[in-house]
């Protein structure tokens, strides 16, 4: 009897913290009105995006190319310029050019921005490395760090939840898989998708040209390896990216003029 009672007992706790994070869940809402499950706190998030930008400064040392420092650091000026007044003043925003040949940028809670130089050889011009910046200052914005932190505690219950009521390993794995597939890869390409609207309507605001956008995409399609199918990526392909922001650039050209008539024009030389 009081085997049997203690699994049960077990699964109630599980499932009331299932319920409650369930309610949380429905609180919160992006900056496009997509429902979320954020569970954390701005300051619990501005922390760790702080400790993670602190240790990748430890592991990965700084560029030593001063012109190209001070282009990135330009860049990254009008892209924050152009956020709205709370995120502006609000966070102290940093931008790092790593010496590192990958072509990749990064944005974190509490506005530290990382750049590797290799995403200059691809983002050719500062329009193009301007797109590339504001997508991702868009995922914070978003608060997109916070729902992944938040599905992966989620995720962590379920599990906890499967194994008190006794799921096989198979089952198990099964679970697992299935959750890869219906739910965070879905997930990560719907906020990528996301951070892609963001990101084009905050570089035009900036008074970067938002046609630029999409010839980055056909410079990271020309010198990508090998692409998984796209259902097995947390990535939109190139080519979707490039029809959704086509989709959406009459929108960015109005941003784009309202910019250059308040005298946003910028000139940033690598």
């Amino acid at each position: 009897m009081m085997t049997r009672l203690y699994p049960r007992a077990a699964t109630g706790r599980h499932l009331t913290l299932l319920s409650l994070l369930a309610t949380l869940a429905a609180c919160a809402s992006s900056p496009l009105e997509r429902r979320q499950v954020v569970l954390y706190s701005e300051a619990d998030m501005t922390a760790r995006g702080e400790a993670a930008y602190s240790q990748m400064r430890a592991e990965i040392a700084a560029s030593e190319d001063a012109r190209a420092t001070r282009y990135v650091q330009c860049v990254a000026d009008h892209v924050v310029e152009a956020l709205p007044e709370a995120q502006r003043e609000n966070t102290r925003w940093e931008v790092t050019l790593f010496a590192s040949e990958q072509v990749n940028a990064f944005a974190l809670p509490g506005g530290k921005i990382g750049v590797y130089e290799g995403l200059l050889d691809v983002a050719i011009n500062q329009h193009q490395l301007a797109a590339v910046m504001a997508h991702e200052v868009g995922h914070v914005l978003a608060n997109h760090s916070n729902e992944r932190a938040s599905q992966s505690a989620l995720r962590n219950v379920g599990f906890g939840v499967a194994q008190i009521l006794g799921a096989s390993d198979t089952t198990l794995r099964a679970l697992d898989v299935g959750t890869q597939l219906g739910l965070f890869l879905p997930f990560n390409r719907t906020q990528e998708s996301e951070a892609d609207v963001i990101g084009l309507t905050l570089m035009a605001r900036a008074g970067f040209e938002p046609e630029e956008s999409i010839s980055l995409w056909e410079n990271m399609a020309a010198t990508a390896g090998e692409r998984s199918p796209e259902l097995l990526s947390t990535h939109p392909s190139p080519s979707t990216r490039m029809d959704d922001l086509r989709a959406r650039m009459p929108a960015a050209e109005a941003e784009l003029d309202a910019a250059q008539a308040r005298g946003a024009t910028p000139d940033c030389i690598r």
